[in-house]
């Protein structure tokens, strides 16, 4: 894989199914280590330039908003005297050094050893169960510790691949089963399944309120907010989203009505099930982004990927897993489902839309 660009990582080399999720600006985490430091005396026809003007001068390579991060960060010295203002005019004859540290973007995908909870392993795929807390891939805010970095630790090959091989991606605060790639023909050919639908995902969720179908089709294209750029709504512009729901039961616990469900993707925006429960007025336990409010000791939006099942990229065999539901949601479902998953009945084909 070509080396990231000093502003952005390497774009992937394949086509990808994955919905990028925008995110607020964080400051970068670079490495000290991997500074150089460049030098200049303010020449007469910069006199009276802007700090952060006359940096882009001196490191074209990086954005100014890096490089004002820079200066924020106390990496900037004029005449030998921290600066911590961008906007600071300069004057002619002045000493200008800038310590131009690796943006975090830049340094976001190497390997880090991790304990990966590996379900499955052999030469062309990995599926593993990833725990609640734990982000997917580099972003603004993490960019490192992310299963992407475990990956490229635990074998050498992911990081020839695309995203080291990821071909979907479950919301850091999500738990459950994710299929991995280890080759390229095996990514390329999960990603086409992925988008022709040939991959059953299935999800369990805690939701609010009495849902009052017992099955349903939700078919409600999904898009960004336009209130707000950290969340996704059904939007008429969105691209075309459909969840199959299946009520497993109601309790009532401390007096609110709380609803198991099982949720079977058919399409997999940003968010998908959370928005398309929480538009039906059913957000999500402790999904405080959708509504949804801290119950039956959760912290965390109450979702597990729990099934997943597919044909094998190489031989075409069947493969299925599930994943029993972690301790925080397996605590807050038998207040919900005092049997469990497996005797509230089989999961039904969808055949009306609320």
């Amino acid at each position: 894989m070509a080396a990231p660009s000093p502003d952005r990582p390497a774009p992937a080399a394949v086509a990808d199914p994955l919905d990028a999720v925008d995110a607020l600006d964080a400051a970068d985490t670079p490495d000290e280590a991997q500074a150089e430091w460049r030098e200049s005396v303010v020449a007469r026809d910069q006199h009276g330039l802007r700090l952060d003007k006359a940096l882009v001068a001196l490191a074209p390579e990086f954005s100014r908003s890096h490089l004002q991060g820079l200066v924020e960060r106390g990496h900037v010295l004029l005449d030998g005297q921290v600066q911590a203002t961008a906007s600071r005019k300069l004057r002619a004859g002045q000493h200008l050094r800038v310590e131009l540290v690796p943006t975090a973007e830049s340094l976001a995908f190497r390997p880090e050893a991790m304990v990966l909870d590996i379900v499955h392993e052999d030469a062309h795929l990995l599926v593993v169960h990833k725990p609640a807390g734990l982000v997917v891939h580099p972003a603004a805010g993490n960019w490192s510790g992310t299963l992407l970095n475990g990956l490229l630790a635990h074998h050498t090959a992911a990081a020839g691949l695309p995203r080291a091989g990821i071909v979907h991606r479950l919301d850091k605060d999500t738990s459950g089963l994710m299929v991995v790639a280890k080759t390229l023909p095996a990514m390329t050919a999960l990603v086409r399944r992925i988008a022709a639908r040939e991959v059953r995902r299935v999800y369990l969720a805690l939701a609010h309120g009495a849902v009052p179908w017992a099955e349903a089709r939700i078919d409600a294209p999904v898009g960004r907010d336009p209130a707000s750029r950290l969340r996704m709504a059904v939007v008429a512009s969105g691209k075309p989203a459909r969840t199959d729901v299946q009520r497993l039961g109601v309790a009532r616990v401390d007096g609110a009505a709380v609803t198991a469900v099982r949720c079977r993707l058919h399409t997999g925006r940003t968010h998908q099930i959370r928005v398309h429960l929480a538009s039906r007025g059913h957000p999500l336990l402790a999904d405080a982004l959708y509504g949804g409010r801290p119950l039956l000791g959760l912290q965390r939006q109450a979702l597990h990927a729990a099934e997943l099942a597919f044909a094998h990229p190489h031989d075409e065999r069947p493969m299925a897993f599930r994943a029993a539901l972690p301790a925080d949601l397996a605590a807050a479902w038998a207040q919900v489902l005092p049997d469990g998953v497996a005797d509230a009945g089989p999961e039904v084909p969808p055949n009306s839309t609320p």
